[in-house]
């Protein structure tokens, strides 16, 4: 399955997230507009949101101001 430009810079967005352990919410809301900006959320685009999720839930991840 190829994997779309989208989720490539997805993929991107969500490391740099990990390699800070925190994310601002500008860079969440950018990540999910960017996933909804061709109007498909694909498959690879939905398994790194909720990837994403599951860290922030965790605290792996801070969402911060």
């Amino acid at each position: 399955m190829k994997v779309s430009d989208n989720a490539k810079k997805l993929r991107l967005l969500i490391d740099k997230a990990m390699e800070d352990h925190k994310i601002s919410r500008e860079e969440y809301e950018n990540i999910i507009h960017l996933a909804l900006e061709d109007a498909n959320v694909d498959i690879q685009e939905r398994a790194l949101i909720r990837e994403l999720q599951d860290m922030i839930d965790n605290r792996q991840i801070k969402l911060v101001p």
